[in-house]
């Protein structure tokens, strides 16, 4: 099973990195994949160390998709990184095994250190729908442009029934960068 979380993660000059990422749990160790080239598997494999973030703000997804700063970064507790600050959970990771690929990597990592700080509520359906198109956008450059738009047109739906002015503003932002990929693969230009 996948997880839906956000990575921060700090190079070995201590400039963090915030990025959605999918995560496994395998053997009581959270599991990175990231696809290389990958600052966060740089970051990680320099430091031995990231957080991973618990939220319900999908506007931190679609920002650090984006480069839209829609998050406070606060210092962790027992590792050198940071954590997002209004973040419902966050999990102090230590890098303790690598499986090396290729293509993409697993990196084995031991939870060191764990705070709840809200209580989770639930996401409603356009939170889910709004992490959906997150994962579409982050693979603009693999999928066909017909699969991205079947999805869309799915996920619309949730949207309009159950959005609140934080999953409008994330899916206005995700939907700019398909625009934007949609304008860039037929030549046009709309910066």
């Amino acid at each position: 099973m996948i997880y839906e979380t956000i990575i921060t993660s700090v190079d070995a000059q201590g400039n963090a990195h915030v990025t959605p990422f999918g995560i496994s749990l395998q053997d009581g160790l959270v599991v990175i994949s990231p696809y290389k080239p990958s600052t966060t598997l740089d970051n990680i494999l320099a430091t031995e160390h990231a957080v991973m973030n618990l939220t319900d703000d999908v506007r931190v997804f679609a920002g650090a998709l984006t480069k839209r700063q829609a998050w406070r970064l606060v210092p962790t507790d027992k590792i050198i990184g940071y954590r997002l600050a209004d973040t419902l959970t966050h999990k102090e990771l230590k890098l303790v095994k690598v499986k090396q690929d290729d293509m993409r990597p697993q990196l084995f990592m031991e939870v060191v250190h764990e705070v709840q700080h809200q209580p989770f509520q639930g996401f409603n359906r356009a939170q889910a729908a709004v992490i959906e198109l997150a994962v579409l956008v982050s693979r603009l450059a693999r999928l066909p442009m017909e699969k991205i738009t079947q999805e869309i047109d799915y996920l619309a739906i949730a949207i309009e029934k159950t959005a609140g002015p934080r999953e409008l503003d994330a899916w206005a932002w995700l939907m700019e960068a398909v625009s934007n990929h949609q304008a860039a693969m037929s030549g046009e230009n709309l910066a």
